[in-house]
C-alpha cells in the first residue's frame, strides 16, 4: 500500500474528525465514494477497497447521498419500456 501525505488545514481536519473513526478512515471513505460517484470504480471494487460487502457499501453510499442508479428520467423510462414493463 502506498502512503500519501496531504496538508488539509485545521478547518478541514476538524470537519473530518469524528469520535467513532480516525480522520484517515473518513478521508479514505470520501475518496472512494467520489470515485464511485464519478463512475471510475464499480460498487464491488469500492466495497473491496473499504473492506466491506457490496450491500454494505451501497448502504453507506446511499446515506452519503450517492445514488446507486445514475439515470435520467428519460433513460429510466426507456429502460422500463424496453423491458416490457410499461
Amino acid at each position: 500500500m502506498s502512503t500519501v501525505q496531504l496538508e488539509l488545514g485545521q478547518e478541514l481536519l476538524e470537519l473530518l474528525q469524528s469520535p467513532d473513526r480516525p480522520v484517515q478512515q473518513s478521508a479514505r471513505e470520501l475518496i472512494i465514494l467520489e470515485l464511485y460517484r464519478q463512475g471510475r470504480i464499480a460498487a464491488g471494487k469500492a466495497a473491496e477497497l473499504l473492506g466491506m460487502g457490496r450491500s454494505d457499501f451501497l448502504q453507506v453510499a446511499s446515506q452519503a447521498g450517492v445514488p446507486y442508479f445514475d439515470m435520467t428520467t428519460q433513460e429510466w423510462n426507456e429502460e422500463i419500456s424496453e423491458s416490457g414493463k410499461i
